[in-house]
């Protein structure tokens, strides 16, 4: 799940959010966003859904199976 925490990094840094940004954007808590793109955790199907949502990517890409 390695290639999802750098994604998740990489797109939230195009977009100049910060983790707390982030978090505010798609309902979660901020600690969610530092444990996924630390790879300690990884988010639900739910999650993984608002963020390609957010965006505007697909979950394939998203998760790291296309590029």
């Amino acid at each position: 799940m390695g290639c999802f925490a750098e994604r998740l990094k990489e797109l939230r840094l195009e977009k100049g959010l910060s983790q707390v940004q982030l978090a505010n954007e798609i309902g979660v808590s901020s600690v969610a966003i530092v444990y996924w793109e630390s790879k300690q955790r990884v988010p639900n199907l739910d999650a993984v859904i608002q963020l390609a949502k957010f965006f505007n990517v697909s979950m394939d890409y998203i998760c790291g199976l296309e590029d």
